[in-house]
């Protein structure tokens, strides 16, 4: 399957707030090296789409980013860093870049893939994409769903319909949101459901058209940002605010317009520190330790954990298991790793409490 048409949009933004206070709103997860690897996240996502796409990126990031982005993204052309004035959510995001696609390319088909995940085996990730791009071609809105390794209660589900023709597409039969535990168990024990990962393939004209049927406003408005780049600035406040998934992938499923091609490759979206421990290996002489940096300064006497040293102080565990300590220049965290979506809350108590100097 051709994918000369191809265009890979990477919307990268957020504030990585369970990963705090290693992300920061002036430095979010997706700038990280997360994983050992000597490239960030934003990095290994580039990396990863070039054989689909060779330059055909569109990166959409916050203004805050752009200098951090050009920085990390030599070979990105110039004109393919859009700087969002403020974050609108994912519909704006991936809707300006389909809008400047459309205007450049009728036949133009994106895919939008998050600039903060890990995948595990790049060649399955690729043929699934190119899968996509396949189906794509009938005018479907197209969805990766990530083959569950576990009852999760922190992603939205994908429940898979008939098979579309001879390929790995299938018709989507709905999107359920993020479930309890026992409803995630049923899910799994069906073999029917897959994680949403938020990924989507699609002509950037039939996005738009999509759009277009139930939120106009919206769509006539990246449209004419698309016309007019000079407009951003006064237009973007205007814009709706929604996730792509309301605006568009939910009610086009209903509709029988939306696909979805399983994915096995090994996918996290490193959501907190407990996810991240789960992505390194063991640090040498420390079995059930994971290190994010140089191990040089841990030491470890009975415990296991995640640290992540970032001042160049020694962090000693003494006597705790599964344990997460996270050192940098202004703040420290401590906490349990089977409580460490929490950390979002301390967020939010600084943010109520106006230290925005720790966000």
């Amino acid at each position: 399957m051709s994918t000369e048409h191809f265009w890979a949009v990477i919307p990268a933004g957020g504030a990585g707030t369970r990963l705090w206070p290693l992300s920061r709103a002036a430095a979010p997860k997706f700038l990280h090296d997360l994983t050992g690897s000597g490239r960030t996240l934003l990095q290994a996502t580039w990396d990863r789409l070039l054989p689909l796409t060779g330059d055909r990126v569109l990166v959409v990031t916050g203004a805050a980013h752009v200098d951090a982005v050009r920085d990390q993204l030599p070979d990105l052309p110039g004109d393919q860093l859009l700087a969002e004035p403020a974050p609108r959510d994912s519909m704006a995001a991936i809707g300006w870049a389909a809008a400047l696609l459309e205007a450049r390319d009728p036949e133009a088909v994106l895919g939008s893939f998050a600039a903060d995940h890990v995948i595990r085996d790049e060649d399955a990730f690729r043929a699934c994409v190119t899968a996509a791009v396949e189906a794509a071609a009938d005018d479907l809105v197209v969805t990766i769903g990530i083959e569950p390794t576990h009852p999760a209660t922190g992603f939205g589900y994908i429940e898979l319909g008939e098979q579309l023709g001879d390929g790995p597409a299938h018709a989507v039969a709905q999107f359920v949101e993020k479930p309890d535990r026992e409803r995630a168990e049923q899910y799994l024990a069906t073999g029917r459901f897959r994680w949403n990962a938020g990924m989507f393939v699609v002509k950037a004209r039939v996005l738009l058209d999509l759009l277009a049927q139930w939120h106009p406003e919206l769509a006539a408005g990246l449209r004419a940002l698309a016309a007019d780049p000079s407009r951003l600035d006064d237009a973007w406040p205007g814009l709706e605010k929604i996730a792509i998934d309301h605006a568009v992938a939910e009610p086009a499923a209903a509709a029988g317009r939306v696909a979805v091609v399983p994915g096995g490759f090994g996918w996290d979206d490193v959501g907190d520190f407990a996810s991240l421990g789960a992505l390194l290996p063991d640090a040498a002489g420390m079995p059930g330790v994971q290190v994010l940096g140089s191990a040089d300064t841990v030491r470890v006497a009975d415990a296991t954990g995640v640290v992540v040293p970032g001042t160049g102080r020694v962090v000693a565990l003494v006597g705790l298991d599964d344990v997460v300590v996270v050192d940098t220049p202004d703040a420290v965290l401590v906490v349990a790793r089977d409580r460490a979506q929490e950390v979002k809350a301390v967020v939010d108590a600084l943010r109520a409490q106006g230290r925005t100097d720790l966000l």
